[in-house]
């Protein structure tokens, strides 16, 4: 059932990686666009705002997809010299650990996105609300949290096992 659960939120990793690749082309196209408005004294009114709100897009909905390809930066220099379940128990310990930092990270985003919901802030060039950018930032979290939280699981039933 583990296993079932962990395929299912790597599929749903893979298709939020999808939007936040989706950003990276618009942020490319948005800032092309805006030299070459540039070249005409036009330029883009709020593209520096954009561009930093879909980066945050990006990294937010890269963040689960990244741990699922193991494409994090770890240091395993002293864990990789034990035996295996020494290791696993020592590995799904971190996993746990990181899952609830990211959890809470992720309720702490709900809880300034709903701020910024009820105060209706709105960015000062193009007036559009910032809510939905920081709600992203809960979504990735989460999600990272969640498949954190599932390979906590599985390396600790394996450091568990006799």
């Amino acid at each position: 059932m583990l296993r079932t659960i962990a395929k299912s939120m790597d599929r749903v990793s893979v298709r939020i990686n999808g939007v936040s690749a989706a950003a990276v082309v618009f942020i490319m196209l948005l800032t092309c666009a805006d030299v070459v408005m540039r070249l005409f004294d036009r330029p883009i009114p709020g593209t520096y705002e954009l561009v930093g709100y879909f980066g945050a897009v990006i990294v937010a909905f890269a963040l689960a997809y990244t741990f699922v390809e193991r494409g994090h930066i770890s240091v395993e220099l002293l864990v990789d010299r034990l035996p295996a379940r020494p290791r696993a128990f020592i590995e799904g310990t971190g996993y746990l650990l990181s899952a609830v930092l990211f959890g809470l990270l992720a309720w702490q985003c709900q809880v300034y996105a709903m701020d910024l919901l009820e105060s209706g802030e709105v960015s000062p060039t193009i007036g559009i609300p910032t809510w939905p950018f920081v709600f992203s930032l809960t979504a990735g979290c989460g999600m990272l949290s969640l498949v954190l939280f599932l390979e906590a699981l599985r390396q600790l039933k394996k450091g568990l096992a006799p």
